[in-house]
């Protein structure tokens, strides 16, 4: 199980890879079968024997790539709780250990009879194993170090930003008119105010759990309606999500928010936004929907940032597992995002 976590620009360069990760699994395999097919250019004579090369090396090297990666998925909860360094000796000792002991059971597979250096092949073969480790962990560690430092400042600066200005003063006159008249509502307003900018404006975490991410969004619609009315009305459709989810904090509401300004306000006479949650298996489903103007489907700047956003925080956090798709026609907008079911850990 999961737990929310943070997401502070040190954090993610001094953490492995998570191993149970698609992404993961399909970047390690690429880049091994990739300086496995460098190594059959560089042994071979001419192209004729490129394909032989490249077989008796991927004989060896599948074996050895499938074992590492399902230990590797299987220690993967302890692999999270011990010091990053110590973690890289460890995949690195079983990369060396799986190979030679796949070595030395393959027999004459790999050891041709008659061949007297055996061992020099074995210790050839443990450190190339261990050289291909390092590469890997070498690249994860690079790429966790460029997407961190770029993600986190768009972030950074994308979540201040999140709350526009003109919402903050629509909402501070909507208060006004009606501070005498309904006082009590007025101080509600305030405290959602408050809320909402404490949210956006905090450290903000990896993950937080689905039912504060549903608060705030509900919250937020609260504050629109002062100025809006009836004209703003929202089908929320959630009975079926685990109470228990984890999501990225700030996913929601700058969906609403986007189908708020770019369809609700639009139209004279209002309208529904529809907001399904559901999970699916192992996948945690999310579709925002909003009617909008005829020739209005299309997303302005604004919107584009938003989606650009959140499609950057899906890549850092789950990489290929999770993914969005934008649907738009002559009078709707719509948004799906699709991520890994992940629970909340419990006390």
């Amino acid at each position: 199980m999961n737990e929310a976590r943070s997401i502070k620009q040190n954090a993610l360069p001094d953490a492995l890879p998570n191993f149970r990760n698609l992404g993961v699994t399909l970047r390690i395999l690429l880049i091994s079968n990739g300086l496995a097919l460098l190594q059959t250019l560089l042994q071979a004579d001419s192209w004729a024997e490129v394909p032989l090369r490249m077989m008796q090396i991927t004989t060896l090297l599948t074996p050895i790539l499938l074992t590492c990666l399902l230990l590797l998925w299987a220690a993967q909860p302890w692999l999270n709780r011990i010091a990053y360094w110590r973690g890289v000796l460890m995949v690195n000792a079983l990369a060396a250990a799986v190979t030679l002991v796949i070595y030395y059971f393959g027999g004459e597979l790999y050891r041709p009879p008659g061949r007297d250096d055996a061992w020099f092949d074995a210790v050839r073969y443990t450190l190339l194993g261990v050289l291909v480790s390092g590469i890997l962990l070498i690249y994860f560690r690079w790429r966790s170090q460029v997407l961190s430092r770029a993600i986190y400042d768009a972030r950074l600066q994308a979540l201040r930003a999140r709350i526009r200005p003109h919402f903050l003063f629509n909402s501070i006159n909507a208060v006004l008119g009606i501070v005498r008249t309904q006082p009590k509502q007025a101080e509600t307003a305030l405290e959602d105010m408050s809320d909402l900018f404490r949210m956006a404006m905090s450290d903000a975490q990896d993950l937080v759990p689905l039912r504060q991410e549903i608060g705030l969004s509900k919250q937020y619609i609260a504050l629109e309606r002062l100025r809006m009315g009836e004209r703003l009305r929202v089908d929320w459709q959630v009975r079926d999500v685990p109470d228990d989810a984890l999501i990225p904090p700030l996913l929601l509401q700058p969906l609403l928010e986007n189908a708020v300004y770019h369809g609700i306000e639009r139209l004279p006479q209002g309208g529904s936004i529809s907001v399904a949650l559901r999970r699916s298996g192992d996948e945690l489903q999310l579709r925002v929907e909003n009617p909008c103007a005829p020739g209005g489907a299309a997303p302005h700047t604004g919107n584009k940032m938003a989606l650009q956003n959140i499609r950057e925080r899906l890549a850092l956090l789950f990489d290929v597992e999770a993914r969005y798709k934008v649907e738009s026609g002559a009078d709707f907008y719509r948004v799906e995002i699709t991520l890994p079911y992940m629970k909340e850990q419990a006390l």
